[in-house]
């Protein structure tokens, strides 16, 4: 019992410290920060960020985030840049240097080489009179008073206030830039987000051949022949022009039966929904989704500019295409 109150009153301590080392960071994002997001928005070619030890996952981390969010940025490991991966970095770049103690020896090492190309520094680190806060251009003030380690060495509190503040910088540019939704995705085209974000309706709706189809005036018996066929649980109805009626679907046919139609003499006409609701082949898979849920409907008809039906689809083809 003594174990299990030890171990709880562990996790609760820890997280109590590093919610008091991030909550520290609000006050110094301040015109150092600023000044960091202009040298990034002004440069001409991508952040490269360097960082050893923990400090070197945090920056992989950054890296990857700004990447995701219309940054572009890399990481490089301070140790391999020192042995030919300099090479992979340029005027243009802006580097962004992690080191809780700013006076990390690998990347200190790097410092003279990164003056003589002229490349713009940023630092972000735990001591802001380090060597390495005072060879930046501008410092990140990523300190903490103490870490969540009882021994206050392993690196806790700091490597999290070091990932909170690489993500408030991350995110201000993201918002600088007006990076949309949409550009997310396009960095993300295997994931879910970029499915729901990227795919459009003409992506995953039936058309041609497969797309059930009646004419005003066919007979029920006829309408659910062309439904069995093309396996869609509907069908839509077009007018003579080729103009959308409706939409009769197995709802529809529940309906037709409960108010006693002879389903052997009717028209489509008489058990269709007029109308019905309906999508564009251009529209994101996403919004049809939507117009499904918000109508509560399982099937949506696909028309053109002239109100012609050009397709349909269903909860099932969504389902299928991961956009739900």
């Amino acid at each position: 019992m003594n174990q299990t109150r030890d171990l709880i009153d562990s996790a609760q301590r820890t997280i109590r410290l590093e919610v008091e080392a991030v909550q520290a960071l609000l006050p110094r994002i301040d015109a150092n920060f600023v000044k960091a997001c202009e040298l990034i928005l002004a440069c001409k070619g991508r952040v490269v960020v360097v960082g050893m030890g923990k400090s070197g996952h945090i920056g992989n981390k950054i890296a990857a985030t700004l990447a995701s969010t219309g940054t572009a940025a890399f990481f490089v490991h301070p140790a391999e840049a020192s042995h030919g991966d300099m090479g992979m970095i340029t005027r243009d770049d802006v580097v962004l240097a992690l080191s809780n103690s700013g006076s990390t020896a690998e990347i200190i090492t790097l410092l003279p080489l990164i003056k003589r190309l002229g490349i713009r520094l940023i630092s972000m680190t735990g001591n802001p009179e380090s060597p390495l806060a005072k060879a930046a251009e501008v410092n990140l003030d990523a300190r903490v008073s103490q870490e969540a380690c009882p021994l206050n060495l392993a690196p806790t509190s700091s490597t999290t206030a070091s990932l909170v503040l690489g993500d408030a910088l991350a995110i201000a540019l993201l918002e600088a830039r007006g990076f949309t939704a949409e550009d997310f995705a396009f960095s993300h085209p295997g994931g879910a987000l970029g499915r729901r974000l990227l795919l459009k309706v003409e992506n995953v709706m039936h058309q041609g051949d497969a797309l059930p189809r009646v004419a005003l005036g066919t007979s029920l018996r006829d309408a659910l022949l062309e439904m069995t066929q093309k396996g869609l649980g509907m069908t839509v109805v077009s007018k003579a022009d080729g103009s959308l009626a409706g939409i009769f679907t197995d709802g529809d046919l529940r309906r037709a039966l409960d108010r006693g139609i002879d389903v052997r003499q009717a028209l489509i006409d008489q058990v269709m929904t007029p109308g019905g609701k309906t999508a564009r082949a251009e529209m994101l898979a996403a919004e049809a989704l939507k117009i499904m849920e918000d109508h509560k409907i399982n099937s949506l008809v696909v028309v053109d500019e002239q109100e012609r039906p050009v397709g349909a689809l269903n909860m099932h083809d969504l389902l299928r295409a991961g956009v739900m």
